[in-house]
């Protein structure tokens, strides 16, 4: 069987940008409270409470509030930080799930309909915990773009890949 080695290379970019997300996702979760700080010096004043951009006072304002809160608890209860661990962790894991697709398409391109799944999800998830855990709404569209970005690429690799059949069955 004589496969579409364009197509296969079009179906390997568009998962190569997931898993790629996928692993940034997951590494940049490790360094949290770090990442926070350095967030928060970017956004607020020399003071570190101020909005250094007036358009946007409620995203300095969380942003401070995060920082300060992974502060107190990472002093206190440095335990807590170990759940963001398996946050990063899972999205690893996640990205390796996407190696056999990336290695043959056509035979493990159930996975992708996982991950498909997996990105509409996000959505009611970021929409319905957002507010019981107290998350502004624009995090919560933060929450949500990482499945809407996703989506994209894995809908356009079943494509690639249906197409792909269609072109080897002939």
């Amino acid at each position: 069987m004589v496969r579409d080695s364009t197509g296969l290379g079009r179906v390997r970019w568009f998962l190569g940008f997931v898993i790629f997300g996928l692993v940034v996702s997951g590494l940049t979760a490790f360094p949290l409270r770090h990442e926070l700080e350095i967030l928060a010096e970017l956004v607020t004043d020399s003071d570190g409470l101020s909005p250094r951009f007036p358009a946007f006072p409620g995203l300095t304002e969380w942003v401070v509030k995060v920082r300060d809160g992974l502060i107190a608890t990472d002093e206190t209860y440095p335990f807590v930080a170990y759940g963001t661990d398996w946050l990063a962790f899972g999205h690893l894991i996640i990205a390796l799930f996407f190696i056999l697709p990336f290695r043959d398409p056509v035979r493990y391109s159930g996975v992708l309909w996982i991950g498909v799944v997996a990105c509409v999800l996000v959505i009611p998830t970021a929409l319905i915990c957002g507010p019981i855990r107290g998350i502004p709404f624009f995090w919560q569209l933060i929450d949500c773009s990482f499945g809407i970005l996703c989506l994209p690429p894995l809908l356009w690799a079943l494509r690639e890949i249906r197409r792909i059949e269609s072109t080897s069955a002939q």
